[in-house]
């Protein structure tokens, strides 16, 4: 996805240089001249095009560009009319076509060949050519490390960027076979989906062969180079490699990734019941990667920032890295092996992942409460997106690749994953995954729909999912459940669990749940009854409820079985915002806390009582994973009381408390790293107050200590960012002199954000042109970074200088800016101020810019809706 502007000189040039004498000749519609591929020319080609091998040759050098030669053999089964080639921004030096030399008709996007130099059947296209290296995460990556100079590539694909690096079909439904040559510098690695079998010197190079690989989509294949330094372990059933650059590689934890990686590998053989297919399991720590992760068939690339660690890991990193590790891997089957037929279905990829990563980590490794942390983490903000007026079905059209990233968010991946949780109770755990384990066997290197997934689970379970599907996947918007009871001497009389729907996503569904009533006893809250249930539509009966004791708490979707928003009756409410502390089960624990903070988000609790609440309860939090999302609930809470006044005197007396309170929880938690390190993460996130500054700066310089605590370099940074984000006096001064200290890219990117967070008009001025100059030289990391710094809540005033600027130049950005930076700039850049006055200016842009792509136009209505909700909630606010 690239922006067409910065191309256009090129395609103009092409198109008058090149232009195909017979193209208004031919029948078929000619593919649209852009830089994406619309399905319905992907379905064309698809239906002319089969049996796909390349044969790649590459030669790296280390500098900005890369040459190549893709030699592309394909049947054809009509060859009358011209067919394209995908390639993007690049010098082609030539076109062989069944062994005749073309001229190359060429725009910049695509190679269009003559229907006169096709033939039906057997065709064999050659195309050399020479390419900028990509610096925006997409194509094939390069980037210089600061420390030592070494330059480091990668490839990401996803969901469409094979052709920024060689020429390809680039659409999921053209599978093809790969054969790979490269030639690199000799201390270089190369690393791809099969393993090298041949190296041989070539001068002051190398030249590396690797086999032909099974089928696959091109955005599955994968080539990475660069002087990596190199892990192995063979004690599993495949061997293991794990990659990372040499400056970096003191914070890698080989032992924990190869742990997880063999358990992982041995979970999934044996719950597909299909062997892994891809031989051998290499994993690669890159810089600059625009995701978390990327599920490359065999070679499996992670964002390096999430898994370096400059001290021992903690249980909740351990965790993300198993569970990211499982997702990827769950990929290698589901999506590598067995692949969607267009980008509509890559919701379905990504929705499985997350339900089987998730799975695996909780069966597979010793984190048994991965469930829990999924409902904490992702299924929230499902729910929340799910909320807003801009949420949209899991399956939606993907008109072209322009468009396939517009809806990949909590929906498609979280939301996705619980309604497979929701199947799974609905069919049974023995008969999901002997329908899943058909549909891996029946289209295995080949691709499928929807239809043909849901069809498999339906024949394994005897049961017609048609009505399920369209109620749960066709359909946008959360439900609401509410337990509705009446009492008789002291016993459940009655009691029906209603249902409901907004007016805008009016669907009601059906859904098996678990509905559980509690009683107090003392201070305890204890089970008294448990009822499975399935319901549907505006009211279900539940007579298994009926003649139990009338409850002090009833919870309608117990051990989150679904997925549904739930709403406490007035009692249960009352008693969950008093006997949090009494609750012994940690999952209740988090819905009841999760119910309280649904009140804030609605408005119905005011945002003060919540954080008396958390006040009281949050020191007294004994489960890890349950504490992180509480914090994290912490930290909303005082964003909103920052948006609204940050210089109001509760504003002030809450910062003091959660100082306090932090600091003080810091402390008592010596002895127990992971307590002690969220602890103290939390409060360098909530200082504010001249003294909690005082005591970070003595820290940093080392006069002050924290007993247990060390002050790691990346503590350092976040001592340092929180210091400029308050002008600490010297602070600016602490940047430079770190910097000094640490030379690495992650120091070089911690030293921006720690620059541009400073509140000095003169540096928002400048970084907000270099971020809005779509032409700047800097890595699009270093923007990206810039972005999510420039405005802290706090900083209204600064904000406000150029909010109107901001929101006036949207429209020029989205249409010359391209999708990957957009994703970023929507969400960080536009606009908004917790004040009627800030909701009035979104609307009337919502009102004017209707003509924004579908992403940027969904941030616009995003920030337009929050910010009307922080307004309601500073409306409920009964300190002020």
């Amino acid at each position: 996805m690239k922006t067409a502007l910065r191309l256009m000189p090129l395609a103009i040039a092409a198109a008058l240089a090149f232009a195909p004498a017979t193209h208004a000749a031919t029948a078929a519609a000619p593919r649209a001249e852009n830089a994406f591929l619309s399905q319905q020319d992907a379905a064309a080609r698809a239906a002319r095009v089969s049996n796909v091998d390349y044969v790649l040759d590459f030669t790296l050098t280390g500098k900005e560009n890369f040459s190549g030669t893709t030699t592309l053999s394909f049947d054809l089964n009509d060859a009358s009319s011209p067919l394209t080639i995908d390639l993007d921004k690049a010098s082609v030096k030539s076109v062989t076509v069944n062994g005749k030399s073309v001229t190359p008709q060429y725009n910049g996007w695509f190679i269009t060949l003559a229907a006169g130099d096709l033939v039906k059947g057997r065709n064999t296209v050659a195309i050399a050519y020479e390419r900028p290296h990509s610096t925006n995460g997409e194509g094939l990556h390069r980037m210089v490390d600061p420390v030592d100079g070494r330059v480091y590539t990668y490839s990401h694909f996803e969901p469409a960027a094979a052709h920024q690096m060689f020429a390809v079909f680039d659409q999921p439904d053209l599978k093809g076979t790969y054969q790979v040559n490269v030639t690199v510098p000799a201390d270089w690695e190369v690393i791809s989906t099969t393993r090298e079998t041949k190296i041989d010197a070539d001068g002051d190079a190398k030249r590396w062969t690797f086999p032909r690989t099974k089928k696959l989509s091109p955005y599955n294949f994968s080539m990475h180079a660069g002087p990596y330094k190199k892990w192995e372990d063979s004690s599993g059933k495949y061997p293991m490699r794990l990659f990372a650059r040499q400056s970096v590689a003191s914070q890698i934890k080989p032992a924990e990734w190869f742990k997880y990686t063999k358990s992982g590998l041995a979970f999934f053989d044996d719950y597909f019941g299909i062997p892994y297919q891809f031989e051998k399991y290499d994993q690669i720590l890159v810089p600059d990667f625009l995701y978390g992760a990327m599920e490359n068939a065999g070679a499996i690339t992670f964002a390096e920032r999430g898994f370096m660690y400059k001290a021992d890991m903690t249980s909740e990193q351990r965790q993300r890295l198993a569970a990211v590790i499982m997702h990827e891997m769950a990929h290698q089957w589901f999506g590598d092996l067995v692949t969607m037929k267009w980008w509509n279905g890559l919701w379905l990829n990504e929705s499985f992942a997350s339900f089987m990563g998730t799975l695996a980590t909780a069966e597979a490794t010793e984190f048994k409460d991965a469930w829990r942390a999924f409902y904490s983490e992702g299924k929230q903000s499902a729910y929340a997106q799910d909320q807003r007026s801009t949420t949209h079905p899991i399956e939606v059209p993907v008109p072209s690749t322009q468009n396939a990233f517009d809806n990949i968010d909590a929906i498609t991946y979280s939301k996705g994953a619980s309604t497979l949780m929701q199947l799974r109770h609905l069919l049974g755990a023995d008969t999901f995954r002997k329908g899943v384990h058909n549909y891996l066997v029946k289209y295995q290197y080949r691709n499928a729909t929807l239809d043909d997934f849901i069809g498999s689970l339906g024949d394994a379970a005897g049961r017609d999912l048609k009505g399920w599907t369209r109620e749960w996947l066709y359909q946008p918007g959360v439900n609401t459940i509410a337990a509705s009871f009446s009492c008789k001497n002291g016993k459940i009389a009655s009691f029906t669990l209603d249902q409901s729907a907004t007016k805008q996503f009016p669907t009601l569904r059906e859904q098996r749940v678990q509905v559980a009533s509690f009683r107090l006893d003392g201070k305890e809250l204890k089970l008294d009854k448990n009822v499975a249930i399935i319901y549907k539509g505006a009211k279900t009966a539940v007579p298994g409820m009926v003649g139990a004791s009338c409850p002090d708490l009833v919870y309608p979707n117990f051990e989150d079985w679904g997925f549904v928003k739930v709403q406490l009756d007035k009692r249960s409410f009352d008693t969950a915002r008093t006997g949090l502390s009494g609750v012994d089960d940690p999952l209740l624990r988090a819905m009841l806390w999760q119910s309280l903070w649904d009140g804030v988000r609605d408005a119905k609790l005011p945002l003060n009582e919540f954080i008396t609440t958390a006040l009281n309860n949050a020191p007294q939090e004994k489960d890890y994973t349950l504490l992180g999302d509480v914090l994290g609930k912490v930290g909303a809470a005082r964003h909103y009381l920052v948006a609204i006044d940050p210089n109001s005197a509760y504003a002030h007396q809450v910062d003091r408390q959660l100082e306090d309170m932090a600091w003080n929880a810091a402390v008592a938690a010596k002895g127990n790293d992971d307590f002690q390190r969220r602890w103290f993460g939390m409060y360098i996130g909530v200082a504010s107050s001249r003294p909690a500054l005082d005591r970070l700066a003595a820290l940093l310089e080392g006069k002050q200590t924290l007993d247990g605590l060390s002050i790691n370099q990346d503590l350092r940074w976040a001592i340092i960012a929180r210091l400029n984000r308050y002008d600490y006096p010297g602070a600016a001064n602490l940047v430079k002199a770190e910097q000094e200290r640490d030379k690495s890219d992650s120091g070089q990117a911690a030293a921006l954000a720690s620059t541009v967070v400073r509140p000095d008009p003169a540096v928002k001025s400048e970084w907000l042109g270099t971020i809005q100059d779509t032409k700047t030289k800097l890595p699009f990391s270093k923007v990206r970074t810039a972005m999510g710094s420039l405005y802290p809540t706090e900083q209204k005033a600064l904000a406000e200088k150029s909010a109107d600027q901001r929101l006036s130049l949207l429209p020029q950005l989205d249409k010359t800016a391209g999708p990957v930076y957009m994703r970023a700039y929507g969400p960080s850049m536009i606009p908004s101020g917790c004040t009627p006055a800030s909701v009035k200016r979104l609307q009337a842009a919502s009102a004017q810019m209707k003509d924004l792509s579908a992403g940027t136009r969904r941030a616009l209505l995003d920030t337009l809706e929050e910010d009307q909700r922080c307004v309601a909630i500073k409306q409920a606010l009964t300190v002020k």
